[in-house]
């Protein structure tokens, strides 16, 4: 029987636009990207040059720390721009698709007659090991480290994600392969939630299964780790994105690198909610084509309005992104006394509007951070959000003052920027502690090379 973790701290914040359960039609695009920055923590090193063709599970850049871990084109076709920025700072990699795609034939692979370092050796000659992340820093991790456990979390409860279970629907088998193969590493724990029932998850073989019950953020990854096995300074603990496990089981099963996944699309500004299915690098554009309500300015997100960022004519769908969403963006909103009135229709965690009289409803709220950043206030708030076992608030405050001695008792290796997501949202002081526990993050980890 399932472990069920019962939390009390967080916040439910229902929006208008959640994606209904059904598949929308999307039209191939004619060119793709990879984009470095979705893999926290590398220094690209681009090993393509324009007019190169490939094949999908090619090679487009290695991590020029770690040379033996390579990210995968997502598509067969002709390398068309490599785009740099200030530094020459890799953007991304372009591949113009071909009609008729080809893919590198890695072998079907049995995975009982596998052992830990094969099974990484495949991961790692397919490109798909850098979808690996792990817990110190939230990082991309590399094959020289030994976790002592691997963490997945197939609960996604922040506002306006998708429903993982309709991702999994007919992808059960490559699901469990995926799990079988991070099996073969390590101790592998699934998280879940406790109103998910499909059998592909609460009867996963091979791993132990952890039921989840409470509020956002109990699908964080890093949350279930301080519940069931906390990162402690010299201990490394690796975190799997549900959708990444299915594309392991696919190169086991099919031997092939196929970068399809489910993607939801939600907002209230998206006119028909639901499901994509779209390679990773797909243009956000292509996926939003003729969707996207007028009448007033919005803002698109490659993800969720918590963690997600704010896409431009340029942004093509994450490595990590689960969802595309689309609200207010607000500029447009003259208010006459806005301050002072009611406000029957606007969302609050401090009881400021009436609306908490309302009962549950959903709210369709734009992109508006309604104040300007201030002094820290020491208010208790971030506790109230944060069901971990450290001083969130103190833990900031040593970052801001770069107390590295500070952070590391008040538990730094445990968190993850997404961890503070929702301390962002309620925050009175208007932080940006996303930003803020990422830059603590990276130069810990310099510090500690």
């Amino acid at each position: 029987m399932a472990n069920v973790i019962k939390l009390r701290k967080g916040l439910d914040i229902n929006l208008i636009g959640c994606a209904q359960e059904q598949l929308l039609p999307v039209k191939p695009s004619k060119e793709y990207a990879l984009v470095p920055d979705d893999f926290t923590g590398l220094t690209p090193k681009v090993v393509v040059r324009e007019g190169d063709h490939v094949r999908a599970g090619d090679p487009l850049f290695v991590d020029k720390g770690c040379p033996e871990v390579s990210f995968a084109s997502p598509v067969s076709g002709s390398v068309t721009s490599v785009e740099r920025g200030e530094r020459r700072k890799v953007l991304r990699v372009k591949v113009v698709a071909d009609e008729q795609q080809e893919f590198v034939d890695f072998g079907i692979k049995d995975l009982a007659g596998l052992s830990a370092d094969e099974v990484k050796d495949c991961l790692l000659k397919a490109g798909l090991f850098g979808f690996i992340n792990q817990l110190p820093y939230a990082v991309s991790t590399r094959p020289d480290t030994t976790p002592k456990a691997i963490f997945v979390s197939a609960l996604r409860d922040k506002p306006l994600q998708g429903d993982f279970e309709f991702e999994l629907k007919g992808q059960e088998r490559d699901f469990q392969t995926g799990l079988s193969a991070l099996a073969k590493i390590a101790k592998v724990y699934l998280g879940i939630g406790v109103k998910q029932t499909a059998e592909a998850l609460v009867n996963a073989k091979d791993v132990e299964v952890n039921v989840f019950d409470g509020p956002c953020p109990a699908g964080n990854v890093g949350v279930q780790v301080n519940h069931i096995s906390p990162v402690n300074k010299g201990e490394t603990v690796w975190t799997v994105d549900p959708t990444a496990v299915i594309f392991f089981g696919r190169l086991f099963n099919t031997g092939k690198v196929n970068l399809i996944r489910r993607v939801a699309v939600a907002g209230s500004m998206v006119k028909n909610t639901g499901y994509v299915d779209v390679l990773v690098g797909t243009p956000l554009q292509d996926i939003l084509a003729d969707n996207v309500k007028g009448g007033c300015h919005v803002r698109i997100l490659n993800g969720n309005p918590l963690t997600g960022t704010i896409a431009t004519d340029e942004t093509v769908l994450g490595a990590h992104t689960s969802e595309v969403t689309v609200i207010p963006e607000g500029d447009d909103v003259n208010e006459l006394a806005g301050w002072i009135m009611p406000r029957f229709n606007d969302f609050s965690t401090s009881h400021s509007y009436f609306t908490w009289l309302q009962g549950k409803k959903a709210y369709n709220l734009d992109a508006r951070i309604k104040g300007g950043e201030r002094h820290m206030i020491m208010s208790g708030e971030y506790d109230k959000v944060l069901p971990m076992d450290i001083y969130g608030e103190y833990l900031i405050k040593s970052i801001i003052s770069g107390n590295i001695d500070s952070q590391e008792q008040l538990g730094i290796y445990e968190v993850s920027p997404e961890d503070f997501a929702l301390a962002e949202f309620v925050d009175s002081s208007k932080l940006p502690l996303q930003k803020i526990v990422r830059e603590g993050l990276d130069i810990l980890r310099k510090e500690n090379a």
